[in-house]
């Protein structure tokens, strides 16, 4: 796929560029970070958060910064499993940085007046390629074990997948990709995960989230996604595909027995309707995160999901809710050959049987539901612990590519969610962000920071691809 930004990455694909400058998009700072810090001519590293900085166009020359020391008190999300409630959790994934531009006043135009709102990946539309994912890969072929490794990674980066605006520092920068978008194709896709709620993932151990409910949360995320808004408005002319919250509703179905998520239900609530009211853009798909089969699709759980998914839906009349996003971040089977062991007591042994089964209870309640799967991680199956281990799961490898050739008309795409490669949370016990999922038997170790690049764990992901690269 040809487009402007990425020409700013060298698509020169070698193992020979180990002392290589940072190639524009590229990570050079953050806490914990060890790679080189110096950005490529013509750009320079500019701080997103505590955990990570960015190489952004904007200057002349080759610029070196030094990596943050500030103290942070961020955690990274974890997973609770029973026999009937599995939270799983997942960290943020493609990061991007703050930009100087300049926000609009967003005003959302009612779906009603939109005409026809079918599936957003109709045939026709290009999907964008994240820049910052594309640098990624294009910077972990110089540090593969081995030549042969290496060839594959490009064809890696050529695969869609989903931009996390997990702080709200990293919304201006959607400006910046929408704008490239619109440069490149008059039918193009630009796909984004909104991921920022007060007390974000209440029934973790520990949150990574940034606001928090007794500190003016509800209204810090309002402005959050005010900007998000005002950038869609700005593009018309891409149509954006959102996938909203993940874990947030299906902890209010599953999790209300823990009380910081009793005391986050309203929040949850009213921030979750707030998005769907501003987020109507005539360019606009939502998808509501739903968990996946071992969460809400344990039959206990489809009806309570299913009652409460509807009345957020028609809480926002002529909103651009599309459907349910399942997976996220997730290891699932699409449709499994024979069921996993870890799903023994589950009759949804899969998404497909998942969505099945929720799918028409969704519709007599007046949501007619369509879904996004995300196969990004979901190539290698039987290789968890427990059906609720979600994090950097040894094994695994890379699934299903995106496509719209589905197995039942309810699902509009096969997606890749989170990023491949980035890292669900660290195993390093030590570590202020250090979550005890991390360390259990069946996740790979060692393990960087949540979010930041793993290595290994890339290379396991195209080395156990299923199908191969």
């Amino acid at each position: 796929m040809k487009y402007s930004i990425a020409s700013l990455i060298t698509l020169a694909w070698t193992v020979t560029t180990v002392n290589a400058a940072v190639p524009v998009w590229g990570q050079c700072g953050g806490l914990n970070y060890t790679g080189d810090k110096t950005c490529a001519a013509g750009s320079t590293c500019v701080y997103s958060n505590d955990w990570y900085s960015q190489c952004l166009p904007g200057t002349a020359t080759t610029t070196t910064t030094t990596t943050t020391t500030r103290t942070s008190t961020t955690s990274t999300r974890t997973s609770t499993t029973t026999s009937t409630n599995t939270s799983t959790s997942r960290t943020s994934s493609t990061s991007t940085t703050r930009t100087s531009s300049t926000s609009t006043t967003s005003t959302a135009t009612p779906s009603g007046t939109c005409g026809t709102f079918g599936n957003p990946y109709e045939s026709g539309y290009t999907t964008y390629l994240s820049p910052f994912y594309v640098a990624e890969v294009n910077a972990a072929i110089a540090n593969a074990s081995s030549p042969a490794l290496a060839a594959k990674f490009p064809a890696v980066a050529q695969i869609p997948n989903f931009t996390w605006f997990d702080v709200v520092a990293k919304v201006p920068t959607l400006n910046t990709y929408l704008a490239d978008a619109a440069s490149i194709a008059s039918k193009i896709i630009v796909q984004i995960v909104v991921y920022d709620l007060p007390d974000r993932d209440c029934h973790a151990l520990a949150s990574n989230g940034e606001f928090k409910i007794a500190n003016n949360g509800v209204n810090n995320y309002k402005g959050y996604i005010d900007g998000i808004a005002a950038a869609v408005s700005a593009y018309p002319q891409v149509r954006v595909v959102a996938v909203v919250e993940p874990d947030s509703l299906a902890n209010l179905v599953t999790n209300l027995s823990d009380q910081r998520c009793a005391n986050a239900q309203s929040a949850y609530l009213e921030c979750t309707k707030y998005a769907i009211e501003k987020l109507r853009q005539c360019n606009i798909w939502l998808y509501l995160d739903a968990g996946h089969a071992g969460w809400l699709g344990w039959a206990s759980n489809q009806d309570p999901a299913a009652q409460m998914f509807a009345q957020v839906y028609s809480g926002v009349p002529n909103n651009r809710v599309r459907g349910l996003a399942t997976n996220v971040a997730n290891y699932n089977a699409l449709q499994a050959v024979s069921p996993d062991p870890v799903t023994q007591g589950n009759p949804t042994v899969d998404e497909l049987s998942y969505i099945r089964a929720i799918g028409p209870k969704l519709a007599s309640r007046g949501f007619p539901a369509k879904f996004l799967v995300d196969q990004g991680r979901s190539g290698v199956q039987n290789i968890r612990d427990a059906w609720g281990n979600w994090c950097n799961i040894e094994g695994a490898g890379f699934g299903l590519r995106p496509t719209t050739n589905t197995p039942d008309a309810l699902i509009d795409a096969i997606v890749w969610i989170k990023p491949g490669g980035e890292a669900d949370g660290t195993s390093d016990t030590s570590a202020v962000r250090y979550d005890a999922t991390c360390g259990l038997n069946d996740a790979k170790k060692p393990a960087p920071e949540a979010g930041q690049w793993f290595q290994a764990y890339f290379e396991d992901l195209v080395k156990y691809a299923n199908p191969a690269f």
